[in-house]
């Protein structure tokens, strides 16, 4: 049976991502202001289809809709990623506990382990956005590993924030050499069935990324005062 095409997709389904596109590159920074007819005129569509949009990236926590004003788009708050990593500490330390007592095969662990080679071989290219969507596999994989469809979805509620936390300081930061070694830890007590190990690696790696981040966005706002 011959696969149907794929429908093509709305103005507002276009215009979400254009303007996610657009944040996540910096193309509308953080703390910009924005008409809706300036936006939709930049996407070459009417303004019904990008106010749709900015509806679901303001649920989103990326943007907020101001009346008769259009959009500013919201800056990352170090105050915001303290609380999003606090969640994601609790959250992905027990993923990483409940994997480890499953016990995964090694065709279960293959994508942790693709996902630290490809981080490896990012840095020692010093290519930081490769690195970073290795990471995001990498905790994407470990959460989905973790076998707890509710925590996946609340770890995936505060992807989008933490993605642009990420781009906003990955070329402040240092090469994240440490990182690497917290994800062969965590890998291999997750392989030997080391559940309170997992866990507690887990934890420290994700509380020392969590200063680090929250320093870094503290920092990248002063500068921009």
């Amino acid at each position: 049976m011959a696969a149907r095409p794929e429908k093509p997709l709305s103005n507002t389904q276009r215009a979400l991502q254009e303007l996610r596109r657009m944040i996540f590159t910096g193309e509308l920074p953080g703390g910009s202001d924005h008409l809706e007819s300036e936006l939709a005129e930049r996407l070459g569509m009417s303004r019904t289809p990008v106010r749709e949009a900015a509806l679901m990236l303001e649920s989103q926590g990326l943007l907020e809709m101001r009346p008769r004003k259009g959009v500013r788009i919201l800056p990352v708050s170090p105050e915001d990623m303290r609380e999003i990593y606090e969640v994601l500490t609790e959250l992905e330390s027990l993923a990483a506990e409940r994997a480890a007592r499953a016990k995964p095969g090694a065709d279960d662990l293959a994508q942790l382990e693709r996902a630290i080679a490809d981080m490896d071989a990012a840095l020692a290219r010093e290519d930081r956005e490769a690195w970073a969507e290795a990471d995001d596999r990498f905790h994407g994989e470990l959460v989905r590993l973790g076998g707890n469809s509710r925590v996946a979805a609340i770890v995936a509620m505060m992807g989008d924030q933490v993605r642009r936390a990420k781009a906003v300081t990955l070329y402040i930061r240092p090469l994240p050499t440490q990182s690497n070694s917290d994800h062969r830890e965590v890998l291999d007590a997750i392989r030997r069935g080391d559940a309170d190990a997992a866990r507690r690696l887990h934890r420290a790696h994700r509380e020392r990324a969590r200063e680090m981040m929250v320093s870094l966005l503290e920092r990248h706002r002063l500068s921009s005062l």
